[in-house]
């Protein structure tokens, strides 16, 4: 059964039924979905969530859809124990939420658009599109594709080249706009008005963050219904954060965990900190920017839900950081020499914000940590292209080979000389 009662402006509180709509006519707040947790309670249980299929889809009855129509084989992705990369950064219990192996397109973006494409089916769309950095469009596309559905996906003009190849296979009608994504999403508010599409993060976006919670699901339910003590998040549009913790909170108000008061982390890079700067400054304006970074994913100057995120940070008692380029690129090459996980510029940015939440001791080393990994790396080879020392070519001779680990070893000697001093 539904549990959804309709639309509650998070603003004003005018409520109306649910439909394609995320601005409330009184006040020009954002719609977020209401549900009915009264009715919930003892229905809602670890073992009726035990009992649904091994995907994001396990936790319908917290999700604004009726009957899924995508997305059966996305979501529930590994809760990895870092212990490698723990003991680099001296911690006791880290944990990598892996969604760069999310399937079918390797971002946390398979949750949002699980959710929202079935909701587009629901009302009864048959176009769908998203203004997109580019995992959003890769999902979009792919999504769409699987559900028949005719697609339009507009992102920035200088997005990576994996991100453009990760939409186009999917047959949806690309636009590269010049300009910022925020010019991009500016223009996707006039093409859902015009042309009465679905377009998923602007009239369906009450409906597509909700599939963010799913990240905070399963986190609590991989650790064996408990919440972590700290979430570090990595922020764009500020989707994904405020529904973790929403996702906890919704956890802790059925009985489903304890509250252990968990706190939750922004993460920004540098070049693109409108939330962070925020955060540091105690004031809940997010100044907008203009960006200037290689984690492009995440580069949002101006966040439709940057005011929920800071407002989540501090309620929950987290922080924000932010990354240089450099930071992001030696976090990316950290994760995966310790953790065998290549992740996107975001996870970098991630990864390097909670090292740096760890130096400064707010988040203390023997607590539990979830570090959020959102995106895949193979989709952002420019980034380390130049990073990664070329291999030797050598003749098909053994001594060849051996004179080469001779070579190594002589290297190899050099370096930890050299990281002694």
């Amino acid at each position: 059964m539904s549990y959804v009662l309709g639309l509650k402006c998070k603003e004003c509180g005018h409520r109306i039924p649910a439909k394609p709509l995320h601005v409330c006519e009184q006040c020009f707040g954002p719609y977020e979905v209401e549900y009915d947790y009264a009715a919930m309670k003892g229905k809602v249980t670890r073992e009726s969530i035990a009992k649904g299929p091994k995907s994001l889809w396990r936790y319908k009855d917290l999700l604004p859809v009726a009957t899924p129509k995508v997305g059966f084989h996305s979501g529930f992705t590994p809760l990895k124990k870092a212990d490698r990369l723990a003991k680099e950064l001296g911690c006791r219990n880290l944990y990598i939420k892996d969604d760069s192996c999310n399937y079918p397109t390797y971002s946390y973006k398979e949750r949002v658009v699980s959710v929202a494409i079935s909701k587009a089916i629901e009302f009864g769309f048959d176009t769908v599109g998203c203004a997109s950095t580019g995992n959003l469009a890769n999902s979009v596309a792919a999504h769409a594709a699987q559900a028949g559905l005719k697609c339009y996906v507009m992102i920035p003009h200088d997005l990576e080249q994996g991100k453009v190849l990760g939409s186009l296979i999917f047959g949806p009608t690309m636009v590269r706009i010049r300009g910022t994504y925020d010019d991009v999403n500016r223009l996707c508010t006039e093409i859902a008005d015009k042309y009465g599409w679905a377009i998923v993060n602007v009239n369906l976006r009450p409906y597509y963050t909700e599939g963010a919670k799913t990240y905070g699901f399963e986190i609590a339910e991989q650790l064996g219904w408990q919440l972590p003590q700290h979430t570090v998040v990595p922020t764009a549009g500020g989707t994904i954060l405020p529904k973790i913790y929403k996702a906890y909170q919704e956890l802790i108000q059925l009985g489903l965990v304890e509250d252990n008061k968990p706190k939750i982390y922004s993460a920004q890079a540098a070049g693109c900190n409108p939330v962070v700067k925020a955060i540091h400054k105690g004031i809940d304006i997010i100044e907008p920017q203009k960006p200037n970074t290689i984690a492009k994913s995440i580069a949002i100057g101006n966040p439709a839900d940057g005011y929920y995120v800071y407002n989540a940070v501090k309620d929950s008692g987290g922080w924000g950081e932010s990354a240089t380029d450099r930071e992001i690129v030696d976090a990316i090459k950290l994760l995966a020499k310790t953790e065998g996980v290549w992740t996107e510029p975001a996870g970098g940015t991630t990864l390097a914000a909670a090292i740096k939440l760890i130096d400064q001791g707010r988040i203390p080393k023997d607590d539990t940590i979830v570090i959020s990994i959102t995106g895949n790396g193979l989709k952002t080879q420019e980034v380390v292209v130049d990073e990664l020392t070329p291999p030797r070519v050598i003749e098909a001779k053994l001594t060849e080979f051996d004179q080469l680990l001779v070579e190594n070893q002589a290297t190899a000697v050099k370096r930890e000389a050299l990281t002694a001093v």
